[in-house]
């Protein structure tokens, strides 16, 4: 039997600062096929290209990466302003349709960074533009300077309700992770469930309650070294696990909440 098809969204860039392209970084197809058993297939995230009805169509789950632009704050009715950075309103055209078919219908999802955030506003939540600004938060970004292992470096832990379904796919309350964002939850969309967060009351994970598939979000970068850390293979092999059911033509995981 053929791998199931997970599609991981990408992102516009320009290669040599000149050639548009539509990439994905290789840890997201790394995680997908090594630890989800599945093919990775990176989606050209603009409706030029693509459809909501053709991606469901071809692809058993989707794994909504991170990215530099950020959603449009007019998404969740905010005007622009300069602390909300760079901006890939094709992605958003696709991304935030994408979700919420996929929430309705129950085809899993895994959602990262500003996928996490994608989540949180196609639900019909909001975004705060720059988390380190808040009074008591700390400073979430990428390290400007280093190697890609100090960049993805264990950063802080992520404490997740007792019972839920972080709680279950982890094993356990208390997880250490990376952290590699700008933005956060301001307010948390219809059905959001803010399942973990960080010391400093950031929000790090979330589900969508009643969903009747997978559908996780966590705000830091699981895709590194997900073959090899604690936290990141659980997290992709549950994902797995749900898009392989889906293939099958069930609708069950092992994380499904009321």
């Amino acid at each position: 039997m053929t791998r199931p098809i997970v599609g991981i969204i990408g992102n516009h860039c320009l290669l040599n600062d000149e050639y548009p392209a539509h990439a994905a970084g290789t840890m997201n197809s790394d995680a997908v096929s090594a630890v989800c058993g599945a093919m990775p297939l990176i989606v050209p995230s603009d409706p030029k290209y693509v459809s909501v009805g053709e991606l469901m169509a071809v692809c058993h789950g989707f794994v909504f990466t991170g990215g530099r632009p950020n959603v449009h704050p007019s998404e969740y009715g905010e005007a622009e302003t300069e602390a909300h950075g760079a901006f890939d309103q094709a992605r958003d055209a696709i991304t935030l349709r994408l979700i919420r078919a996929c929430v309705a219908a129950g085809l899993p999802i895994l959602a990262i960074c500003r996928g996490f955030q994608e989540l949180n506003v196609a639900m019909g939540g909001s975004l705060y533009p720059e988390i380190r600004d808040l009074p008591g938060r700390d400073n979430h970004r990428m390290p400007p300077d280093g190697t890609m292992e100090e960049k993805f470096a264990m950063r802080h832990i992520v404490t997740v309700s007792d019972g839920g379904p972080f709680h279950r796919v982890f094993g356990k309350r208390e997880v250490l992770t990376n952290s590699l964002h700008g933005q956060g939850i301001k307010v948390a969309g219809e059905r959001i469930v803010v399942d973990g967060h960080a010391p400093d009351g950031t929000p790090e994970a979330i589900y969508v309650a009643g969903a009747p598939g997978f559908v996780l979000g966590v705000q830091w970068h699981p895709e590194w070294q997900a073959g090899i850390d604690p936290v990141s293979r659980p997290l992709f092999e549950a994902f797995g696990q749900a898009v392989g059911a889906w293939r099958d033509g069930q609708q069950v995981h092992p994380v499904k909440t009321a």
